[in-house]
């Protein structure tokens, strides 16, 4: 009885000691590919507003917080698709439907990158935004292309 019990224990203990070993290794793998996908985070991040200290504090010297002028352009971009009329910042007739504007991308504290679409047809815009000392903003469409019909 005496052997049965130390050959269970035994066996217990280098299946625990395999699955540490098991695991250990997992988590090790695991860690790596965190640090790979922190990187391309960090990368993907690298021309947005959020995640550029310039840019952020262009506007703290303002008095303005980056995240609230993000909401409020966005805000205003999307605003502008409301009625039967195409977005008046894109340069292009919808031909399915009207043009809108569908996302919207901060690169930094006076440029925007723009997708929109009618439905059929798509298209991108580079737009330069600025607030003026009045607090009003402004908004140019500085390059535009359309997508071919696919």
């Amino acid at each position: 009885m005496l052997l049965y019990m130390y050959m269970n224990q035994k066996r217990i203990y280098e299946d625990q000691e395999s699955k540490i070993e098991y695991l250990t290794e997992k988590s090790v793998a695991l860690e790596s590919k965190l640090d790979s996908i922190k990187n391309v985070n960090f990368d993907l991040n690298y021309f947005t507003l959020l995640g550029n200290d310039n840019a952020m504090t262009y506007f703290e010297n303002f008095g303005l917080e980056a995240g609230f002028m993000e909401e409020l352009v966005t805000q205003h971009l999307y605003a502008q698709n409301e009625g039967s009329d195409d977005n008046p910042l894109v340069p292009y007739v919808g031909t399915e439907g009207v043009m809108k504007i569908n996302k919207v991308r901060f690169l930094n504290h006076r440029w925007i990158i723009v997708d929109f679409t009618d439905g059929r047809n798509w298209g991108e815009l580079i737009l330069e935004y600025n607030l003026d000392e009045n607090q009003d903003l402004t908004l140019k469409t500085i390059a535009s292309l359309m997508y071919p019909p696919g």
